[in-house]
């Protein structure tokens, strides 16, 4: 099987959440010639909203095919994501918080690389980040290099010498330039959910970690965020 389209491009599997950084990474690997194989996992998160950003941005971006799969992940627990643990809302904790999700990197790209190899696709995007995270050891550079070293020997492709790439454009920039490369795409930041922990009336809290990075990097990069919550919400 060829990782080439009809008309030519290279597919590339690309892991959309439905964040800011997912959208950013799918828009780069479009940009890069690749046809995006768009793939969102409903892992039964508490921010169940982002699979319908997900659904927009992939039609946005033109995604020749886009999958959400079904993983519940609520089954094992252990997050504030996926079992009855609250969400902190006192800013960015110190070590690992109670928002990471037990090995989910791990799930999710094994997953994406169970999809590269069946359609022919030799390249997966993540939009993982080392700078302006909230410290989840998943995101790390060394991680994605071990995963990359990892599928080599996983898979029928790799054995047989034609290796995975795992591409992580996001790994070193900040929030601000990755709100400056959503601009620079073209990418309409309303689309994306970044929010944890929405409010009863589904609009962003503005006070978890994950809404108080993406305030801090639109504002570093002097930048509108579309999809930023209403003032006093």
């Amino acid at each position: 099987m060829t990782s080439d389209t009809s008309n030519g491009a290279r597919r590339a599997v690309v892991l959309l959440s439905g964040g800011l950084d997912s959208m950013v990474c799918a828009g780069l690997a479009r940009e890069a010639g690749f046809s995006v194989l768009a793939l969102t996992i409903n892992y039964n998160q508490r921010h169940l909203v982002e699979l319908a950003a997900a659904r927009r941005i992939a039609h946005q971006i033109g995604a020749e095919r886009h999958v959400v799969l079904p993983l519940d992940l609520r089954s094992f627990g252990g997050s504030a994501l996926t079992d009855d643990i609250a969400v902190p809302h006192d800013g960015v904790e110190d070590g690992i918080p109670v928002t990471y999700v037990p090995a989910r990197n791990t799930i999710f790209l094994s997953v994406a690389l169970g999809w590269a190899e069946a359609a022919g696709a030799r390249d997966i995007f993540v939009g993982v980040n080392a700078l302006d995270y909230s410290g989840y050891p998943d995101c790390r550079p060394e991680f994605i290099a071990a995963f990359e070293s990892l599928a080599e020997v996983a898979t029928k492709a790799g054995v047989e010498g034609a290796p995975f790439r795992i591409h992580a454009p996001l790994q070193h920039l900040g929030k601000a330039e990755i709100a400056r490369e959503a601009y620079r795409l073209g990418l309409d930041t309303g689309l994306a959910w970044s929010c944890y922990d929405p409010t009863p009336q589904g609009q962003p809290c503005g006070t978890c970690d994950s809404c108080r990075l993406r305030a801090k990097g639109f504002a570093e990069a002097g930048l509108v965020d579309h999809g930023a919550p209403a003032a006093g919400r």
